[in-house]
């Protein structure tokens, strides 16, 4: 048999290969999940072998007998040497991607393999070897657990579109600092928030002593979220089950998310940034009913109060209530409009207060102005920079069993912490008393 032979067979079973691939996606059972791993490795293990036969034969050039294609011009091999020249030592993903040993390490938690397993126990709570296999530690802190407790990695694939779309939907989130250090662990603001500064031939540069002493240290909190595994076990293939427990992820975490950074008490949770004590009180401001409305009154009041190192990326955060009750259609002393509301071709509309973004939230996160009591938060005016989301970003989900309701109980969870790094960068905006 020549190359052009030992080639077509190659193919075809490399064809056959990414055939099995695609059965493993769609695979819902582990009997069936295990069958095509079985036959993936056999596959793999003859792939090998006729890559080695093939590589250094001619088109027309038959093997020898020992099933190995020894290269023309080399010496034969010795006694107990073998006749197949060395090739890499490689293995072959279900993704039909070859991955060189040694070189990259594999993300366990981002194979075929390991995706199917979690699929499996998201939609039937069953505990296959490859989950139990890379089983993460339990994390959750003063709960009852039982024998049926397990914890299992979210794919790193999910993770991935995860973070994605809290990007795209959340407005808080996709604007705050996002930060992988270890918890617990005291670091400068000034390794966070570097500062350049001019320096001479000889002359280096300052070390800002001062500002090297204030520390923020980041603690370990839970943030979880209810999955609908009705709604899990109604999905078929690999990939539909991925897309549906990533929306209902996304949804969940979204609102905690921007809810923290917020009116996260610091206490089980994120420390929110209206219940900062650490920003100076001359940028704590109250308004009246009266001078919401006006312009000058903000120009005086807000946009004055902000230090001007801090105003490049400044956002205004507030109701929609108090944007457009208060705000929309405001105009200066010329008549000339403050705030504006732009519809681009960005498929929505962008709120704009005299030139500064607008971020609408819901009314949990801050009240409009009709609606709140005397010294609520009504709008936030900063650069959401200045706040640090600390995370490895790797959820977990569990499911026990709760034996008061006699019902299992399916949840993801991500361990987290954030609050402000530079205080000064905030001007809170509170509803004064009526006179």
């Amino acid at each position: 048999m020549n190359k052009k032979k030992l080639l077509a067979l190659l193919a075809k079973k490399e064809a056959r290969k990414a055939e099995l691939g695609t059965k493993a996606s769609a695979a819902t059972t582990v009997e069936e999940l295990r069958s095509i791993n079985a036959e993936l490795e056999l596959l793999n293990g003859e792939i090998l072998e006729f890559r080695s036969i093939t590589d250094g034969m001619s088109d027309d050039e038959e093997p020898i007998a020992g099933g190995s294609g020894e290269q023309r011009g080399t010496q034969p091999p010795t006694p107990g040497q073998s006749a197949v020249p060395p090739v890499a030592i490689a293995s072959f993903g279900l993704g039909g991607h070859q991955q060189q040993r040694g070189i990259d390490p594999v993300d366990v938690f981002d194979t075929l393999e390991y995706r199917n397993a979690f699929k499996i126990y998201a939609t039937t709570g069953e505990k296959t070897p490859e989950l139990l296999k890379h089983k993460a530690p339990d994390i959750r802190a003063n709960a009852m657990s039982t024998t049926t407790d397990v914890a299992a990695v979210i794919p790193t694939t999910i993770l991935n579109e995860v973070i994605q779309k809290l990007s795209v939907y959340g407005q808080i989130f996709k604007r705050i600092r996002q930060m992988n250090i270890p918890g617990g662990v005291e670091v400068p603001i000034l390794s966070l928030k570097p500062v350049a500064t001019w320096i001479g031939e000889t002359t280096p540069s300052d070390k800002q002593k001062t500002e090297a002493k204030t520390k923020v240290s980041f603690l370990y909190y839970g943030l979880e979220c209810k999955v609908s595994i009705s709604l899990l076990a109604g999905t078929v293939t690999l990939a539909g089950f991925e897309s549906t427990i990533t929306k209902l992820i996304v949804e969940a975490m979204v609102k905690a998310i921007d809810l923290a950074v917020i009116r996260g008490t610091g206490t089980g949770s994120p420390l929110g940034i209206v219940n900062d004590s650490r920003i100076p009180a001359a940028q704590v401001v109250t308004m009246t009913a009266l001078e919401i409305s006006a312009y000058d009154s903000w120009s005086e009041k807000v946009f004055a109060t902000l230090p001007l190192a801090y105003q490049a990326e400044a956002v205004f955060i507030m109701a929609s209530g108090t944007f457009e009750g208060k705000i929309n259609g405001m105009v200066d002393a010329s008549g000339q409009p403050i705030s504006r509301v732009n519809f681009g071709i960005t498929g929505g509309s962008q709120k704009l207060f005299g030139g500064r973004e607008v971020i609408l939230v819901e009314n949990d996160v801050i009240p409009p102005f009709n609606s709140a009591a005397t010294g609520d938060v009504i709008g936030i005016y900063c650069n959401l920079n200045n706040y640090g989301f600390n995370s490895n970003l790797q959820m977990q989900m569990f499911r026990w069993f709760d034996h008061d309701t006699n019902e299992w109980v399916d949840k993801a969870i991500l361990i987290a912490d954030g609050k402000l790094l530079d205080p000064n960068g905030i001007v809170l905006i509170k509803k004064a008393a009526t006179t």
